[in-house]
This record gives structure tokens, C-alpha cells and sequence, in this order.
């Protein structure tokens, strides 16, 4: 077995003044907001040794940092800098405080924006550190691993190359199916056993009669609910709910114990089948699968519909707090994830969500109309060939890999694909309970970028 390196890296949380609107030279008082980095030299051969940067998304940045070890990991073999950049309106790095999710400041948080952010921050801070001559390798997973790909594609002036993990770049653009995704989500435990998806599928369908003959006592009980549901609205509220829990299952669906977006078990697929298998009833099975997400300290004595979870155009969830608006806003305006669930392709409620749904709740929510197709105009949908230094890493086990690149396109556009990987596993850092088609992934992960820094290195001389 292998020990896993245990580098604990200090990081520094500094902030970085950045200008709040790159393209509108007069806008919203045309001022600078702090943007907060978390930065370490300790690995660094100071001033040639290669920056990796990593392309932060949708959270505080901390929970990125401690979640993505494969960086220092990587940054202590080849003596690189690491630097884990927030994106704006996340975590503390709020242009307007407490009012930047008014209308219109919210207006300034867009991907181009972040993009710049991350440009500028990148050249000034080669400049303060004497590191010019430093080739950048940016990193990034998810929504983070789509920011990489884009960074090297609009700044390849600025970034040598980019590892992106599990970036769903092809159906956040609109590309593909909008059942892929849920269907994706049921295979995962499909897999573990065909009899877990029956019973998630019985469960659902049995909430579903009960709500149809307003039965709410009873789905009250059955669920553990705070309050009795009265409304249509509060059972697609419950479906939405529960459908939630099973999607953030299969994405952490790692192989030993972690606390990232919430705490899971090892396998929490598994767990979850052996939960809905053993169950008496399907629907108390069903409840304590998913309190598996929703109460995993198990001192939870009742269930609030509206407080666990935030329905919002991101049909997969936003999160909770001021993140969670962010991520909603731009759900509604970039980002598309018109995904949706039919009990029959997949083991979910039929939940619709169509482009006309996301209108209407958009311009009622933000007051914006969402522009389909806009992502795939400004970075090239699945049109990439002209691109280059890109890898493009997905888990089999990941519901968000199909709607991102899964094979090679060049000899330098690069797909990895891990059989037993879920999302972004391979950033994660060494654990000895990993799988061994990650630690392969990891080391021609390594491999390649180290031949991306040799050969920038070699131009800049």
C-alpha cells in the first residue's frame, strides 16, 4: 500500500485589489473590490519553478483548497507555486458586500468577468514575485475545471496549459440531453443493484399517489416533515428535496469518508442502496436515505422543506446562503442546466425544466433573460480543435462526465476517463482506499504537465 503524503501546506489567505468591471470603464462607480487568494511558497523554486493556479468556482475558496490536495502534492514533485484564487461573489469575495446580490450589481458577476479576474490577478502577481518567467498551469473541478478550459482558451498568452476535472463543458453550453443527466444519476445505483433503483423508483411513485389523493398527513409522517404539506407546492418542493440527496450521492461517491459540500460515508451509493434495501417501508427507506445528506450528525428531529434545500435554476441545486444566489444567478444567465427527470429514463418524480420554465423564473427571480447559446459562442461549445494543452478528466461514476469531453481530440486536447472516479476524485489528495485507475490518472496527469512547463521553459530561455 502506498502512504499517502501527508503535506499539510501552509497557506496564506491574502487579498488581491481588483477591478470590479474589466470592460465597462465607467460602470457602478468604476471602483475595485478585494478579492481573496490563498497562496504557498513553500514547495517553490523561487522564480523558475512553473505556478499553479487554481481557477476557483462556486464556494469559499477554503473548502476548494482543502478538497484539491493532488495540487501541493503535485506542486512538492515539481517545486511549483500554489495559488487557489476565489471567484467573485463567492465566499468573501463580494464586490458590493451585503449588497452585491441587488439588481444591478449582481450584473457584474459573469464568467468573462471571473476570467479577467483571474488574468489580472496571475500577471500582477508574477510581477510582485519575480516569477515572469514562470509558466502557469491552471486547475480547476466542475463549474472551477470549465473556468481552466476557458482560461487557456481566451488567455493562452497567460496560461500554459490547464487540467480540467470533471468539467461539464458540453452540457452546461446546451450540448446533449436534457435527460442525460438524471439518467446518469440512477445508473450509479442501477449499478450497485438493479433492485435499489426498483425501490428509489416504488418510493417516488408511491409519494406520488399519496400527494395525488392529498394524503399530506400521512406523506408528513412517513417523510418526518416539520410541517404538514398543504400545497402542490410543497410536494414538488419534497420531490425536489430528495431528488437532490441522490444526485450529491453519486457525485461523492468516493471511496472512503469526506466532508466537501456536506458529509458523506465512504460510498454513500452503496450505503444508500443497503439503506433503501433493507428498509420495511419504502417510504421511511427513502427518508433515511436521504437524511444520509440532509442530517448526517442525526440530530435533526424533523424535516423543514423549504430550509434544507433552495429550489433555483439550477435544477441539480444551488446550495444554501449568499453562494447559493450567486450560483442561481448565473444558472440564469450563462450557465444552462435545463436538466430534467421522468421516471422512466431515470428513477426520479417526472420533474420538467424547459427553457420557458427557466425564463419565467429568471426575469421573475433576477429580472434577466437567460441567453441559450451565448457559452458556446465565447468558448467554442464542443468546436475545439484549434485549442491546445488541455486534459480533460472525468469519473465514470461522476453523473456530470457525459456532458463533458470523454475523448481525446488532438494529441494535445487530452481525455482521461477513471473507471471508478466520482466527481473530481482525482484532485483530491492521496488516500490509501484510493482506486488504482485514479493513482493512473494522477500520474499522467503529472507526466503531461510536467512536459507542459519543460516546453514553456524551453521557449522562455
Amino acid at each position: 500500500t502506498r502512504k499517502p503524503l501527508n503535506l499539510a501546506p501552509d497557506f496564506k489567505e491574502k487579498y488581491f485589489k481588483q477591478v470590479s468591471d474589466h470592460f465597462n470603464y465607467n460602470s457602478l462607480g468604476n471602483g475595485t473590490y478585494d478579492q481573496r487568494y490563498l497562496i504557498t511558497d513553500q514547495y517553490w523554486k523561487k522564480g523558475n519553478g512553473p505556478i499553479f493556479f487554481y481557477t476557483g468556482n462556486e464556494g469559499d475558496i477554503w473548502e476548494f483548497a482543502q478538497n484539491t490536495g493532488f495540487i501541493t502534492e503535485l506542486a512538492a514533485v515539481q517545486g511549483a507555486l500554489v495559488i487557489f484564487a476565489e471567484h467573485r461573489y463567492y465566499g468573501k469575495s463580494l464586490p458590493f458586500g451585503k449588497d452585491s446580490f441587488n439588481i444591478p450589481e449582481v450584473g457584474l458577476l459573469t464568467v468573462e468577468q471571473a476570467l479577467a479576474d483571474y488574468a489580472v490577478m496571475i500577471t500582477e502577481l508574477k510581477k510582485e514575485l519575480g516569477a515572469q518567467k514562470c509558466p502557469v498551469i491552471v486547475f480547476g473541478g466542475s463549474y472551477g475545471g470549465m473556468l481552466s478550459v476557458y482560461m487557456r482558451i481566451r488567455y493562452p498568452n497567460i496560461v500554459t496549459g490547464a487540467l480540467a476535472a470533471s468539467a461539464p463543458i458540453l452540457s452546461t453550453a446546451g450540448l446533449g440531453d436534457s435527460r442525460q443527466f438524471f439518467q446518469d444519476v440512477t445508473a450509479d445505483f442501477e449499478k450497485f443493484k438493479p433492485a435499489c433503483r426498483d425501490s428509489v423508483q416504488g418510493a417516488f411513485q408511491k409519494l406520488n399517489t399519496l400527494a395525488q389523493q392529498k394524503d399530506y398527513r400521512r406523506i408528513q409522517s412517513a417523510f418526518s416533515l416539520c410541517k404538514t404539506p398543504s400545497t402542490p407546492k410543497d410536494i414538488h418542493q419534497l420531490m425536489g428535496l430528495l431528488r437532490n440527496a441522490f444526485t450529491m450521492m453519486a457525485m461523492l461517491d468516493y471511496p472512503y469518508s469526506t466532508h466537501f459540500m456536506g458529509s458523506m460515508p465512504a460510498f454513500p451509493v452503496k450505503v444508500a442502496c443497503e439503506t433503501m434495501l433493507n428498509g420495511t417501508d419504502l417510504m421511511s427507506a427513502l427518508r433515511d436515505t436521504v437524511g444520509m445528506v440532509y442530517n448526517s450528525t442525526g440530530q435533526l428531529t424533523c424535516y423543514d422543506l423549504y430550509s434544507l434545500y433552495v429550489e433555483c435554476a439550477d435544477p441539480t441545486g444551488c446550495g444554501l446562503g449568499f453562494d447559493s444566489y450567486a450560483w442561481d444567478y448565473q444558472a440564469c444567465t450563462e450557465i444552462e442546466m435545463c436538466y430534467e427527470s421522468n421516471n422512466v429514463t431515470d428513477m426520479f418524480p417526472p420533474m420538467t425544466f424547459t427553457e420557458q420554465q427557466r425564463e419565467q423564473y429568471c426575469s421573475k427571480r433576477w429580472g434577466v433573460a437567460p441567453r441559450p447559446g451565448w457559452l458556446k459562442t465565447q468558448y467554442w461549445g464542443d468546436d475545439l480543435s484549434t485549442a491546445s494543452n488541455i486534459i480533460f478528466s472525468n469519473g465514470d461514476l461522476d453523473p456530470w462526465a457525459n456532458g463533458g469531453i470523454r475523448k481525446s481530440l488532438s494529441p494535445s486536447l487530452i481525455a482521461i476517463n477513471i473507471p471508478e472516479g466520482a466527481h473530481h476524485l482525482d484532485l483530491r489528495e492521496s488516500n490509501p482506499n484510493d482506486p488504482e485507475s485514479v493513482i493512473v490518472a494522477r500520474k499522467k496527469e503529472s507526466e503531461i504537465i510536467a512536459q507542459w512547463v519543460k516546453a514553456a521553459m524551453k521557449e522562455s530561455s
